[in-house]
């Protein structure tokens, strides 16, 4: 694994890294996935909801035909299994890398009630604890709390509200472990990152552009990963509003970031982050939930590229 990402680190993207076998389509990828063998797993809105690649981008499987009502979040544990959260149902999944179900939090379909704090209103993503198993949850569409479940499914705590104070949250969307004693969650319209002890304490904030995905697992080192949505409509096509890849040291200072000062198709552009994860050599693979944010509005409507990934080349 690469050592930790500075000021000569360099990132550069490859084109057309996934090769789907026609006519498989992803419509878009809202998540990935890298488990320890650098196997690539992609949660999208096609036909398939989760396509299996391995680390040269070769298809090898797919599997959940079916199984979800609208894809959202994916990651892996400890062991490798999957986590996997379903915003429109409400649920979050664990299964095998092979897609048996192991356990469900939640029921599908039952939303619990709009921003009053319960399990689920339209959950965004989970992390799993590398040491206890225990399961982190940011409820965040339909509610602004973080939820910690035992390994084995049981409510423990929950913590936030509405607001825009530490401790509040405003569209809480991704979230991750900093090693085995803090959580970091992406307040997405505070426009910030928020820091908190296992037990929901708060630690500390740093701003950033719309924060909307992290990734700070094992293959990022003391690094933190954190892909930028882009600006509200009325600030299109400003330069420099998100719509990249932050990269933080272990206390939150930057110490690089990739992609265009401008959103687009291009193979150095981004249109609309949404999930993130890297692999042992340092590549970062970037979903983007694009056919919602651009392809459905254009005329007529298309797929455009919904997954990107940036080689570490250097540092």
């Amino acid at each position: 694994m690469p050592g930790p990402v500075d000021a000569s680190t360099k990132f550069e993207p490859e084109f057309g890294w996934a090769k789907l076998p026609h006519p498989m389509t992803f419509k878009e990828a809202t998540s990935v996935a890298v488990d320890s063998e650098d196997t690539v797993y992609i949660f999208n809105r096609g036909k398939s909801p989760v396509i299996v690649f391995d680390r040269d981008g070769n298809y090898r499987s797919h599997w959940g035909e079916g199984d979800f009502d609208r894809p959202h979040g994916i990651r892996t544990d400890a062991e490798d299994n999957l986590y996997l959260i379903d915003d429109i149902a409400h649920m979050v999944e664990k299964r095998t890398r092979d897609g048996k179900l192991l356990m469900r939090i939640g029921e599908r379909g039952k939303a619990a009630d709009w921003q009053q704090g319960e399990p689920f209103n339209r959950p965004t993503d989970v992390a799993a604890h590398p040491g206890s198993g225990d399961i982190f949850v940011s409820d965040g569409y339909g509610n602004s709390r973080v939820h910690r479940f035992s390994a084995h499914g049981e409510h423990q705590l929950s913590w936030g509200e509405p607001g825009s104070r530490p401790g509040q949250f405003s569209l809480p969307h991704n979230i991750a472990l900093l090693g085995d004693d803090r959580v970091i969650v992406c307040d997405r319209e505070d426009f910030r990152l928020q820091v908190f002890t296992l037990d929901g304490e708060f630690v500390d904030q740093v701003i950033s552009h719309r924060p909307i995905a992290i990734y700070s697992g094992p293959n990022a080192g003391s690094n933190i990963y954190v892909a930028e949505a882009g600006a509200p409509p009325v600030q299109a096509g400003v330069k420099r509003l998100g719509l990249d890849v932050v990269i933080y040291d272990s206390d939150l200072n930057e110490v690089g970031r990739f992609g265009n000062e401008l959103g687009g198709e291009g193979v150095d552009q981004f249109l609309a982050p949404h999930g993130m994860a890297v692999d042992s050599t340092g590549s970062v693979y970037i979903a983007e939930v694009s056919y919602t944010a651009h392809g459905s509005q254009l005329d007529p409507p298309r797929e455009v590229v919904s997954l990107r990934k940036w080689n570490r080349v250097s540092g």
